[in-house]
């Protein structure tokens, strides 16, 4: 099995071996930076109970908002698909892109010119000092993988996690079909 390195792009995936970690379980982030100084990623599978709209009253527009991570919680972030509409743009990679000129997306949300599956918005985000998140990939807390998804922004928050299981295989298919409190099994 070929053992990939984070990399901007990639998902982490939540091993199941951190089945009481309240922040991570069962969890898939993208990863938006890998650098020598810290890592930083938004978990993509992990709806919260809020439209945009209960969070920024001036929007008129019900996505959904998903908890990006520990980190900043009282703080929206997005990742989008479309950098020709949003000036100011990161690109991270596979046609992805964080943040963007928060004023004209205000615009196009308002004027119902975007879909659900062109951006996510989320509170919070996942971040990780220096040689941090090496560590939690050597006591196998996660596992990377590629990105394969033609638009990640449109994957079943349901099946998420459950289908990079069963695609890694081995131990993990095991895994892949246990329920979310172990107690019920």
């Amino acid at each position: 099995m070929v053992v990939l390195k984070p990399e901007k792009g990639r998902l982490l995936i939540a091993d199941p071996a951190i089945l009481n970690d309240c922040s991570f379980k069962r969890t898939i982030v993208l990863l938006t930076e890998h650098t020598s100084k810290s890592s930083v990623g938004f978990i993509l599978n992990r709806p919260l109970n809020y439209a945009l709209s209960d969070l920024v009253p001036d929007i008129d527009c019900d996505f959904t908002v998903y908890q990006g991570g520990p980190v900043e919680q009282d703080n929206l972030y997005f990742i989008h698909k479309i950098p020709h509409l949003l000036p100011n743009s990161i690109e991270i990679a596979n046609g992805l892109y964080w943040g963007g000129n928060f004023e004209l997306l205000k615009e196009l949300l308002n004027n119902k010119q975007l879909k659900s599956t062109d951006i996510r918005f989320f509170l919070g985000y996942s971040g990780w000092a220096p040689d941090q998140l090496d560590e939690e990939l050597y006591i196998n807390s996660w596992f990377v993988a590629e990105n394969d998804y033609e638009n990640i922004l449109a994957a079943n928050d349901q099946d998420f996690w459950k289908d990079k299981l069963l695609q890694r295989g081995g131990k993990y298919k095991i895994w892949a079909n246990a329920p979310s409190d172990i107690q019920m099994n």
